[in-house]
């Protein structure tokens, strides 16, 4: 069986180092909100190129505290509509209704799955006050900072999926915006051993507001001034990221030169392929995603070839049950997204041997 991303495999290449992180931090004594969270915050806010960086709990909780605290600042206030891709995945919607901010679902340019210019200036209303710019499957989205600060719009960056990718500028995710969010679940291209976030931003007082959001409020022991939450970056987890965090370039180096190979030999003409313009960064392929009238099809053809695949994402937002009232909506282009949509093993330590496999199957599909 071709795993889709055999995560202990990855894990293995840096196994020495993690486990003396984490046996540093067992015989540190102090476990929550101690050096090594600090040392990753300061590591990653200068791999995004921010000034600051906040680690919290998880990656659905840094973007609820961004929404939460830029309330809080009388920058947005409940009601206040946000544009957001419709085909994102769930996350993205639950961070703005958990803040009763009104999602303003849109269609993404079909050909990058993202948002586009175009995409939000068809759906401004004078309602309007920031948009949710998501990076899909790792691939940036457009520049629209210009765009957004030229029409009073607030952006913020949903980066939980784009960690190191860049806009046509070298401009790298988590610094176009306001602020970002981002996740470390095992599963990302920086990946925890368990549930991570943070959020990264140029605005300090923004971000000390949200670093008190997550210690419940507090900025000083026992003194609350905001209510707030418990959502911190735990010391293992930072220490487990401090570690990765020096190889995040070079597994991006190896994604990409696995999407090449994909790129160059996948042909069969049922297949579609990622739209990637390769002469730039902006894709660090989190995921590489097909699409294929005969997905689900497909997807039972490789299993059976054992090629393991999956399904980002087969339900979108408006058609699930905890959206109820959004079910008669209808968003044609995402609808076929999500229908057609398949995402191929794809990992810094996949093999030419595992690629050809896969690539063989689709070619004969």
């Amino acid at each position: 069986m071709i795993k889709f991303l055999d995560l202990k495999a990855i894990n293995d290449q840096y196994r020495d180092e993690l486990n003396h992180a984490m046996q540093n931090v067992l015989d540190s004594g102090w476990y929550i909100k101690g050096q090594s969270v600090k040392d990753f915050e300061y590591n990653f806010a200068k791999y995004c190129d921010v000034e600051c960086c906040v680690g919290v709990a998880n990656g659905l909780d840094a973007l609820i505290l961004i929404f939460k605290a830029l309330i809080i600042q009388g920058k947005l206030k409940e009601g206040d509509e946000v544009i957001v891709p419709a085909n994102t995945y769930i996350a993205s919607i639950l961070a703005l209704t958990e803040n009763n901010l009104k999602p303003i679902l849109v269609e993404p340019d079909v050909s990058s799955f993202n948002l586009s210019i175009e995409s939000i200036k068809s759906n401004m209303t004078s309602q309007t006050k920031a948009v949710l710019a998501v990076h899909l499957y790792g691939q940036s989205v457009e520049d629209v900072s210009d765009f957004c600060k030229d029409n009073n719009l607030l952006l913020i960056e949903d980066a939980a999926q784009a960690h190191g990718a860049e806009n046509a500028q070298g401009k790298k995710t988590g610094s176009f915006g306001i602020a970002a969010g981002f996740s470390f679940y095992p599963g990302k291209n920086l990946g925890a051993l368990g549930d991570a976030g943070a959020v990264t931003t140029n605005d300090k007082d923004l971000a000390g507001l949200i670093s008190q959001l997550g210690n419940y409020g507090s900025e000083k022991k026992y003194h609350n001034s905001q209510q707030g939450v418990n959502s911190r970056l735990d010391e293992l987890q930072a220490a487990i990221l401090n570690v990765k965090l020096k190889y995040i370039d070079q597994e991006i180096v190896k994604r990409r030169e696995a999407a090449l190979y994909y790129q160059k030999h996948i042909n069969n003409p049922k297949i579609q392929k990622p739209n990637w313009n390769i002469e730039v960064n902006n894709h660090v392929f989190h995921l590489y995603v097909i699409r294929c009238q005969q997905r689900d099809i497909l997807q039972t053809y490789l299993q059976d070839k054992g090629i393991q695949t999956v399904i980002h994402y087969p339900i979108p937002p408006h058609q699930q049950k905890a959206y109820s009232d959004w079910n008669t909506l209808s968003f044609p282009k995402t609808e076929q997204i999500h229908k057609e949509v398949l995402s191929l093993p794809i990992s810094p330590i996949i093999t030419k041997e595992e690629q050809d496999q896969v690539i063989q199957a689709l070619n004969a599909f």
